[in-house]
């Protein structure tokens, strides 16, 4: 049987056994200013840590169950005002542990009973730094595409001396073009002559499970760029995630991932020294507001015989067998080919067609083979599912 001292319960007690009122600090009541705010839809957090350093405290925490976390969550904040970049702090199993508001809609308003409240975890973060990658390409290795390479020396300038542009820096870019025409290459090689972060990201990545995800993820996003900058956002497939009003009603979540996607690229919050590169194989799929914010769409276009020549020479310097090849023939049977339809599809069939018929040579035997197999055909996407 357990035991009290019946003098603790006294203590709670006044002279004329009444009992004395006990104060809280879980149970915050909107202040009277607060009385004519509006009532919070949606409010989005991240876990931030705590706002000092003390070794014993582990600042990592995992969320295993979101709904149950989001009623935990709403029962302690009732009533609290929310504005976006600021922070809620955890009273009950976590004192003091620190939450970022990414996004409150409305902003400046109250946490209610059914304010819906979401959590995003380092699930971006991790795989922006993942993709924060460096690379041994050179833009010399790049063949062709000379308007996407004197736009490149634009953007090296800017990012060595960013001071010397003012209000006249390189912003937001669109590449466009077939795939496999070099687009992604020519990001890396740029980010590796400067030396500078390259978070290569592909747009699907972007889309969240829940309403508010997605919007968050850009935040982090542009905002762990810029914590980095100098450095270069890269977003392949970007139609993904920014179709045309046309299109809107095949993704219910459009509007809301346009808006937050404009929002940094407008530049609201300064992203000073951060370029944004993004990518599409057809721009007429891309919603008009995120278009028309890139000050320049660079055309990449399938490589001409004098460039498939040389694409050709590169890739065979390093290729494992002995070659004899006709390479003058090979520019004409692929034409209508990409830079890595010509190595992926054609040279590394033929290698693999010669190994496999124990060939110590690849000859033109191979490569006919390869030609065959790959079955490629090039065509004008003129519109989403054409």
């Amino acid at each position: 049987m357990l035991k009290c001292d019946k003098n603790i319960g006294d203590d709670y007690l006044k002279s004329d056994n009444k009992p004395v009122e006990m104060k809280t600090t879980n149970q915050k009541q909107p202040k009277k200013e607060n009385k004519n705010k509006e009532y919070a839809e949606l409010v989005v957090i991240k876990p931030v840590g705590y706002p000092f350093e003390f070794n014993l405290i582990d600042e990592d925490i995992e969320i295993t169950n979101k709904e149950l976390f989001e009623e935990y969550a709403r029962e302690q904040w009732l009533g609290l005002v929310v504005k976006e970049s600021s922070h809620l702090f955890d009273q009950k199993i976590i004192p003091d542990y620190g939450f970022e508001i990414i996004t409150a809609k409305p902003n400046n308003s109250i946490i209610s009973e059914t304010t819906k409240i979401k959590i995003i975890t380092d699930e971006l973060n991790n795989k922006t730094e993942e993709k924060k990658i460096k690379s041994n390409i050179h833009l010399t290795d790049i063949v062709g595409q000379e308007n996407a390479k004197n736009k490149v020396k634009v953007i090296h300038k800017y990012l060595e001396n960013p001071e010397s542009f003012g209000p006249w820096a390189p912003k937001n870019i669109l590449f466009y073009g077939l795939p496999g025409t070099g687009k992604t290459m020519l990001v890396k090689a740029l980010a590796n002559e400067l030396e500078v972060p390259l978070y290569l990201i592909k747009a699907t990545s972007l889309i969240g499970d829940h309403v508010g995800d997605s919007a968050s993820k850009i935040h982090d996003l542009f905002k762990k760029a810029s914590e980095n900058a100098s450095a270069i956002i890269f977003i392949d497939e970007i139609d993904a995630i920014a179709l045309h009003r046309s299109f809107q009603s095949l993704r219910g979540d459009v509007s809301e991932i346009v808006n937050s996607l404009l929002t940094e690229m407008d530049g609201i919050i300064e992203n000073t020294s951060v370029i944004t590169i993004a990518a599409t194989n057809n721009p007429s799929s891309l919603d008009y507001a995120v278009r028309s914010r890139f000050e320049e769409e660079i055309e990449f276009k399938l490589p001409k015989d004098d460039e498939r020549l040389a694409i050709l020479e590169n890739n065979l310097k390093t290729i494992p067998l002995d070659y004899n090849l006709d390479l003058e023939k090979i520019v004409k049977l692929t034409k209508g080919l990409s830079g890595r339809d010509i190595k992926e599809k054609i040279l590394k069939t033929a290698l693999h067609n010669a190994i496999a018929n124990d060939s110590e040579k690849i000859t033109m035997t191979n490569i006919n083979y390869a030609i065959q197999s790959s079955k490629i055909k090039n065509t004008d996407v003129k519109g989403m599912f054409e």
